[in-house]
């Protein structure tokens, strides 16, 4: 049975204006997202990938085109609507981790669950990435690459429909970079998470079932990719 689609993208521009200066982020995206999927947006700093994905979270909105979640026009919602869907629908991951230091691992996640509908518990969610010994470590105890993995399990714990990854692993040496990327694959297979993530590196696309290519504020090719390699087995 084919998946379903999460994200539809029609004609989707964004222009930003600063004083005299007119930039074209994106130059009309026609884009579907499927139901469970784990696709990789690829390009060059900027090539449109970031605006993209705060599009489709929520964080930013389209100048033209139109952005559907399901049946839901993001396109057409205002701000409460906006912050409705991002808070019970998206979890996001960005390349800082933005931890509260004064926080364990467990509470950092917490946080998170206590205004979720359907959370996964905080031990469960750090156990799914990886870090079920680390529940009591405050940010300072902890190496970049487990801190990145708590953002991830902040960002899961409340069981969000998708996952957008904005270069995960953009501050980390490449061997931890692998663990973020592993503790990605394992969510996006344990529980079913649509996750998107960005990269401007090559070699991390091979975990990808898609790998939508842009440059230039626009989709050059998208790619199925059939010889998906586990993040384990990638070196960059």
């Amino acid at each position: 049975m084919a998946a379903s689609v999460v994200f539809r993208a029609r004609a989707v521009t964004k222009i930003y204006e600063m004083g005299e200066v007119r930039v074209q982020a994106l130059r009309g995206i026609d884009l579907e997202l499927y139901a469970g999927e784990l696709v990789v947006l690829l390009g060059p700093s900027g090539s449109g990938k970031s605006t993209l994905l705060n599009i489709l979270g929520g964080l930013d909105t389209a100048t033209g085109g139109q952005v559907l979640y399901h049946d839901r026009d993001l396109t057409r919602a205002d701000d409460r609507e906006l912050t409705e869907y991002r808070r019970h629908h998206v979890g996001f991951v960005f390349q800082f981790y933005n931890l509260i230091p004064s926080l364990t691992a467990r509470e950092n996640v917490a946080i998170v669950t206590e205004i979720a509908h359907d959370p996964l518990p905080p031990a469960d969610a750090l156990a799914l990435v990886g870090l079920g010994e680390r529940l009591d470590h405050f940010p300072a105890q902890l190496s970049g690459g487990e801190q990145q993995r708590v953002a991830i399990a902040r960002a899961v714990a409340k069981r969000p429909a998708v996952l957008l990854c904005d270069e995960p692993t953009g501050a980390l040496d490449s061997e931890t970079g692998v663990v973020v990327l592993d503790a990605l694959e394992r969510v996006n297979r344990e529980l079913r998470t649509t996750t998107a993530i960005i990269t401007h590196n090559v070699a991390q696309a091979d975990i990808a079932e898609r790998i939508v290519h842009l440059r230039d504020g626009l989709i050059t090719r998208i790619e199925q990719n059939d010889h998906r390699r586990p993040a384990r087995e990638l070196a960059w």
